[in-house]
């Protein structure tokens, strides 16, 4: 049987770990596929890390582990670890703040499973699906770099910057992955671009964005490097 690994990168997230864990824990898959939870904690100054081991401790019959960052990183790092440590066919992320609802892992996995794809996108910007209004100038930041990605990868993507990305875990495996915070999603789709006969799809998900005050991390400086990373990646750093 295949299974799925889920990455949850946290930092300072003790307001909402164990909810997101619990929503993970009684998930409902349609398809014959098992899951392991992989957490990296990115070295929190909060109760994350002990809030995750008392989760473990309770629910010892889950397939979940803590991996700890010995200082803060990025979240691309911490993904770097959890792609290095899982050990799934498919490997999907799972930000640990509930802007993303793990019920529509579903909605990714069925071109996989049904081998037409081998990475699938969830977008936040197609279908009827669920989205908060917030950020104007977030949203329009996100379509410019999703359009200028697209013209350097001549994919048709309408959301890059998107959480949800389901991979086939041996190719994301194989690439040579460099950015250690925000970077990664502009730098993974750069690089999965190039994969010889990639299939790539895109779902239609919903969306539970949260403002500064309730926790969000991102800002433009991220979005600028966002930017940089754009260009490198698809230009003289190939």
């Amino acid at each position: 049987m295949k299974t799925l690994s889920i990455l949850v990168p946290a930092y300072n997230e003790a307001k909402t770990i164990i909810e997101v864990l619990t929503e993970l824990k009684n998930l409902k898959l349609d398809f014959e596929v098992n899951t392991e939870i992989l957490v990296i904690d990115d070295y929190s100054s909060d109760n994350t890390v002990k809030l995750v081991q008392a989760f473990i401790h309770e629910n010892n019959n889950l397939d979940i582990t803590l991996l700890q960052q010995d200082i803060n990183r990025g979240k691309g790092a911490a993904l770097h670890k959890g792609i290095v440590n899982c050990k799934g066919d498919f490997i999907i992320v799972q930000d640990a703040d509930l802007e993303y609802d793990p019920g529509e892992f579903n909605i990714l996995l069925k071109p996989v499973i049904q081998g037409k794809a081998d990475v699938v996108y969830g977008s936040r910007f197609m279908g009827g699906n669920a989205h908060r209004i917030l950020f104007f100038w977030h949203t329009i930041g996100n379509k410019f770099l999703t359009l200028l990605s697209n013209a350097f990868t001549n994919l048709n993507l309408t959301d890059m910057e998107t959480c949800y990305k389901l991979f086939n875990a041996n190719i994301l495996k194989s690439l040579d992955l460099k950015e250690k915070r925000f970077g990664f999603e502009p730098e993974v789709t750069a690089k999965m671009s190039r994969w010889p006969d990639i299939r790539i799809y895109e779902v239609g998900i919903s969306y539970y964005g949260r403002t500064y005050k309730e926790g969000k991390k991102i800002n433009w400086k991220d979005g600028f490097r966002a930017l940089w990373c754009v260009l490198k990646y698809n230009t003289f750093s190939k």
